[in-house]
């Protein structure tokens, strides 16, 4: 149990980091300090499949990250 938590870690981890990648710049806190040109700027399309997917990613990050805990 313990090798299938491992590796379904390190998959969830690199799906996270290449969706992360792929959204666009410009977008979140940064944007409210003038990196970018809008202040509020509703999610459509892509950016919003990339918003949910990273959510629930890092979802599943901390959920197998608190289940070492408990497998032995």
């Amino acid at each position: 149990m313990r090798q299938f938590l491992t590796i379904f870690q390190v998959v969830v981890s690199v799906l996270l980091v290449g969706v992360i990648l792929m959204q666009e710049k410009g977008v979140g806190l940064s944007a409210t300090f003038g990196g970018g040109g809008e202040f509020f700027k509703s999610k459509r399309g892509i950016d919003r499949v990339l918003f949910v997917g990273t959510v629930i990613l890092s979802a599943l990050f901390i959920l197998t990250s608190l289940a070492f805990i408990f497998v032995k």
